[in-house]
């Protein structure tokens, strides 16, 4: 599936339109599916459960739900916000990790 295809879904099954209600969905949204792909990650490395792929599929498609929501309200895609973030690990990291330069640098 494509971003724009997915971005369509995610609007077909929202009913919120107003802009500020939208970003307090999406941020609440963010906030607690990001706490159960944690849950899910704790309960694999410190209470020695399995990994649940198939649950933490689902989960991480829950948060990029709302992620994608959330760019689209305020006007952005994924793909601008994923060209931003590889342009911004390049020119922190133009030789790949180096974790002197994570160490030391300014921002």
């Amino acid at each position: 599936m494509d971003i724009a295809t997915y971005t369509r879904e995610v609007h077909r099954t929202c009913d919120i339109e107003d802009r500020r209600e939208l970003l307090i969905l999406t941020a609440l949204g963010i906030a607690g599916e990001s706490g159960e792909v944690v849950d899910l990650l704790k309960k694999t490395l410190y209470h020695s459960h399995s990994l649940d792929i198939t649950t933490l599929n689902k989960e991480i498609g829950d948060l990029l739900w709302y992620m994608t929501l959330l760019c689209d309200t305020v006007g952005l895609t994924l793909e601008d916000v994923m060209q931003a973030n590889v342009d911004k690990l390049r020119q922190r990291y133009p030789d790949g990790f180096d974790p002197q330069r994570s160490q030391s640098r300014q921002e």
